[in-house]
């Protein structure tokens, strides 16, 4: 009886050693799925763009507007104030992350790349649990495996929201500026990147004082950056 339970539990053991085999499999082949073909293919919606549309029945849909077709204020608008080391890091900024987990939590600061950004849009939610986080990181390599750095840059800044239920640089150009996003002045693209942390109550149309400030210091990181010149070579 003692032999045939040992038997058993080996061969449980086995059995959810297969499962859990053929459930890591299918997961990785699926996640290769939905980032390999985004070196070629543009995403017709994202995750953030399904939960506001299920929440606010809202219908959204995604105007693609190519790099090229792209004000090149606004790229570097973006990575002055998002991700400075976008060009050069691969997906992660751990001094970044370091100075966010010491400074006051009183007065938080963001470590997310762009790359990390662009996950979270693309295929998962809001919050801060440790799986969540855990599926952005694991994301975020794939996309940086899989995509240059332009491209990925290019799809941040197709999906990511710059207003209520306003997705991507060709909506916010028309809806917030009445222009294409080809026309989009230094200044605009500077008060764009600066509601990026939360465009549903920060404002780029309607700017306030903070968002004023902020834009101000973000035009100066460009300078520093040396302006559009800093991404010549994505």
């Amino acid at each position: 009886m003692k032999n045939k339970k040992i038997y058993n539990h080996k061969g449980l053991s086995k059995r959810l050693l297969r499962y859990l085999l053929i459930t890591s499999a299918a997961f990785f082949a699926l996640s290769i799925l939905l980032t390999l073909p985004l070196r070629w293919l543009n995403p017709f919606t994202t995750s953030f763009i399904i939960q506001e549309q299920f929440s606010d029945r809202k219908i959204i849909s995604l105007d693609w507007t190519p790099y090229a077709n792209i004000a090149a204020t606004l790229p570097i608008s973006v990575v002055a104030s998002e991700d400075q080391k976008f060009p050069n890091h691969y997906g992660f900024d751990f001094e970044s992350l370091a100075k966010a987990l010491t400074e006051d939590r009183a007065q938080p600061r963001g470590a997310s790349t762009i790359s990390q950004q662009l996950a979270k849009n693309l295929y998962l939610w809001s919050g801060r649990s440790l799986f969540r986080k855990a599926l952005e990181a694991y994301f975020t390599v794939l996309l940086e495996i899989f995509l240059p750095k332009r491209r990925i840059l290019e799809l941040y800044l197709n999906v990511v929201e710059f207003a209520p239920g306003v997705y991507g640089v060709g909506a916010a150009g028309r809806k917030l500026f009445f222009r294409p996003a080809t026309q989009i002045s230094a200044y605009q693209a500077a008060l764009l990147a600066a509601v990026l942390p939360n465009p549903k109550v920060m404002s780029a149309r309607n700017p306030s004082p903070y968002v004023l400030k902020r834009a101000a210091q973000i035009q100066h990181s460009v300078r520093q950056l040396g302006g559009s010149a800093y991404l010549k070579n994505l």
